[in-house]
């Protein structure tokens, strides 16, 4: 951001130590404000900084300092917040936003609102992850911040404008900007900051106490020496930091010591299963780290990292391919996995967001998976009745799919649970599932309109039903099947069109029967699940961008390998050569109670069609890149019946018809579907994916055909799907790159 517009006219700095100090600097060096001013109680402290350039001014006082600023940051020792606010508040102007960066919140809040009487509108706390074993002014270092995370605990009432100014000064920084509540923030930082922090002054101190000390610490490992650094922090700092955020220190130091008696007794048992559990999901939370301590995804920080796409038009599609394993499949290996009894080994899993969010949900709840280790994933299976409590709320990133039918299987267990998810998915409606839950039993709370956070009661006896579905959906169906396994009585579920059926084949081959007749599925509760071994086929949804982009694009040639081909899946295929595509079936076979075949596309001549209505749920997560079939094809397309597009991760029919008018396309919305006109130019444009990531890879198949440069925006979560899209693109002859990906 150096040389770019300053953001605030006057910031004051109150207390120039480490944080404070680096703060300051880099406010300076890269422009965010017109003029930084200092204060600090240590004069020499306050005229070094100065000299240092660090500041461009030096107040004689905390007054002096905040009159006419427009931004004030407390630098301040916790302990000494109240004193120095009693300080700044007589002197701070109306517009002004006040800022800290201490560790601890509540007590930060308690402090303001007994100084101001409130909570006012303007003040922002904040906490910027980020330190070093050097203190003073003379440690001041601008990029401290840089590639660091900034945590910010703006009230409900908080002014939205400033606190989108004081978000971009940090990112302006270098920073990453996390937005949280104050009680979770000081829970987070409690357990990731300063019990670490506490066990290492504790270990220290009893190990220096031993007879053999000296030995202790000459030969102590490398890791001893990482750990143990931060006993070298500041003393007195933490004994504020503790003291301060007292409760939720004493309550992850309980949860904490009743975890290490836990494995006490394991080591003394030779409990191995233990161990190795314990082991496995500390593992996986550790490579996981700073995405889970901000509630985000599992790979990548989606909601905080922008990725753009740039494309450039032309080019055909060659070669050989696999594409990630099923996503669905994913998800269901691992739940039915977890629950059965034995170990399942799975072959394939896809490695995305989606799917390593059920993975690690399963983890919180007791289940020891091995892996996943490039698609391999060992499952020790607790059996039908098997799960624990999980400590907190299961964090399910952007799967729609993992919430519904986590809804059915948690409705049943003795203990209480909690489903979120990131803000695409809290935005999602959850009461087609709820609604049928409710029926048979379950007690679940939602927000607002039916979504997210599901809160589940347990302890409730479900009683199985027979349910009309008003709308064909796999993950309603799936959802009541599940709960199901644990109804009194049958549970039976009419669809009004076939969905897929992944659920029904993989329930079979756990052992547990499932009675097909036509529309209806049929479970009857109290049943087991016995370990299988699962092969995950290629996603057909992940393979559809690529039989499009070769259809279209003239003279493409390409195969893709080892595709499920799941009779309820294979709409976007049934619909292609509708359309005139020139797809081979070859080499099928079924592995694993899945057909699977190679796909052979060879570019064609497409027409437009009046899509079967019948076809549409089998094709309902390929219709964006159909949309782009249709605009290359001759004639007119025309979807119908697609209603359920509309709440997928977005209003897919109408971020299409907008991304399609952003290149020049005309198309008619309708309340269930579209129609297009074939043979429109698409010419360059920036498109805006609203975060979905199959409208993001289908507008990078548009490229092909189009006219000019294509931007896509808010890629990152294509990630959720198909990690390495951009990859793979590239590698088949999509002129494509991706900015701001890792």
């Amino acid at each position: 951001m150096s040389g770019g517009q300053p953001l605030f006219q006057r910031v004051a700095v109150i207390g120039l130590g480490l944080i404070g100090g680096s703060l300051a600097r880099a406010i300076r060096e890269n422009g965010l404000a017109v003029t930084v001013v200092g204060a600090d109680k240590r004069g020499d402290e306050l005229a070094l900084g100065k000299e240092l350039g660090i500041i461009d001014e030096a107040a004689g006082s905390v007054a002096e300092a905040v009159a006419g600023s427009d931004l004030v940051v407390l630098a301040v020792p916790v302990r000494a917040t109240k004193a120095v606010l009693a300080e700044i508040q007589p002197h701070l102007g109306a517009n002004a936003v006040l800022t800290d960066v201490g560790s601890t919140k509540t007590s930060f809040v308690k402090d303001v609102v007994e100084v101001f009487g409130k909570l006012p509108a303007k003040v922002i706390p904040g906490h910027p992850i980020a330190g070093s074993e050097k203190s003073g002014i003379r440690a001041a270092n601008p990029e401290l911040f840089a590639n660091h995370k900034v945590i910010l605990t703006p009230a409900d009432n908080v002014s939205q404008p400033d606190l989108e100014k004081l978000k971009a000064l940090w990112e302006g920084c270098g920073a990453t900007v996390l937005t949280m509540s104050v009680a979770y923030h000081d829970e987070v930082l409690a357990a990731t900051s300063h019990l670490p922090h506490l066990i290492a002054f504790s270990l220290v101190d009893t190990l220096a106490g031993e007879d053999e000390n000296l030995d202790i610490f000459r030969y102590a490992a490398g890791g001893f020496r990482d750990f143990t650094r931060i006993a070298a922090s500041d003393p007195v700092m933490w004994h504020d930091i503790f003291l301060s955020n007292r409760d939720a220190v004493l309550r992850v130091i309980d949860h904490f010591t009743h975890d290490l008696d836990q494995l006490r007794t394991a080591i003394a048992d030779q409990d191995s299963a233990t161990l190795l559990r314990v082991f496995s999901r500390a593992k996986a939370a550790r490579e996981h780290f700073s995405k889970m301590l901000s509630g985000q995804a599992y790979v990548t920080n989606n909601s905080q990292k922008q990725v753009t796409f740039r494309l450039q038009p032309g080019g055909r599609i060659s070669g050989e391919i696999r594409v990630p394993g099923d996503k669905s499949i994913s998800h269901r290996s691992i739940m039915l996995g977890a629950l059965a009894d034995g170990i399942t080994e799975v072959k394939g899993f896809l490695e995305g967001e989606d799917s390593l969010a059920t993975l690690q949900a399963f983890r919180d709840m007791g289940v020891t998976i091995e892996g996943p280790d490039a698609g391999f994933v060992r499952i020790h299976g607790v059996g039908i009745n098997g799960l624990q409590a999980p400590r907190g709320p299961l964090y399910l990133g952007n799967s729609g799919t993992a919430m519904r039918l986590f809804s059915g299987l948690l409705a049943a267990q003795p203990f209480d649970s909690e489903l979120t998810g990131d803000e695409s998915l809290s935005k999602r409606p959850m009461g087609r599932v709820a609604d049928p839950l409710r029926a048979m039993g379950a007690v679940i709370d939602t927000a607002e309109g039916g979504r997210p956070p599901l809160k589940i009661r347990g302890g409730h006896a479900l009683t199985g039903i027979h349910y009309e579905m008003p709308v064909a959906s796999a993950q309603v169906k799936s959802c009541l099947l599940l709960a199901g396994l644990y109804a009194e009585g049958v549970t039976s579920v009419t669809e009004p069109a076939p969905t897929r059926d992944h659920t029904e084949r993989m329930l079979e081959g756990f052992g547990y029967h499932v009675h097909r007749d036509t529309a209806t599925a049929s479970v009857t509760g109290g049943g087991r699940l016995t370990a299988s071994a699962i092969d995950v086929p290629a996603d057909i949804s992940s393979a559809a961008f690529f039989l499009v982009a070769a259809s279209i694009a003239p003279g493409s040639d390409l195969t893709i390998r080892h595709v499920g081909m799941n009779p309820t899946r294979v709409g976007v295929i049934n619909i292609l050569r509708m359309m005139g595509a020139n797809i081979e079936v070859l080499e099928e076979r079924v592995i694993g109670g899945e057909p699977v075949a190679d796909l052979r596309v060879r570019s064609a001549e497409l027409k437009g069609i009046d899509i079967p209505e019948d076809q549409v749920p089998l094709a309902i997560d390929e219709f964006p890149v159909l949309f782009i079939a249709a605009v290359c094809a001759e004639g007119r397309t025309v979807l119908r019946g697609a209603e359920e597009l509309r709440v997928k991760e977005s209003d897919r029919i109408q971020v299409m018809a907008d991304g399609l008018t952003a290149l020049g396309v005309e198309t008619t919305v309708t309340p269930d579907g579209i129609i297009i006109d074939g043979g429109q130019t698409m010419g360059s444009g920036t498109v805006n994916s609203h975060g979905d990531h199959r409208i993001a890879m289908a507008f990078s198949v548009a490229s092909l055909r189009a006219d000019g440069g294509i931007e896509v925006t808010d890629c990152a979560n294509v990630s959720t799907s198909f990690p390495g899209f951009v990859e793979l693109a590239k590698r088949t002859g999509i002129n494509i790159s991706a900015e701001g990906a890792e």
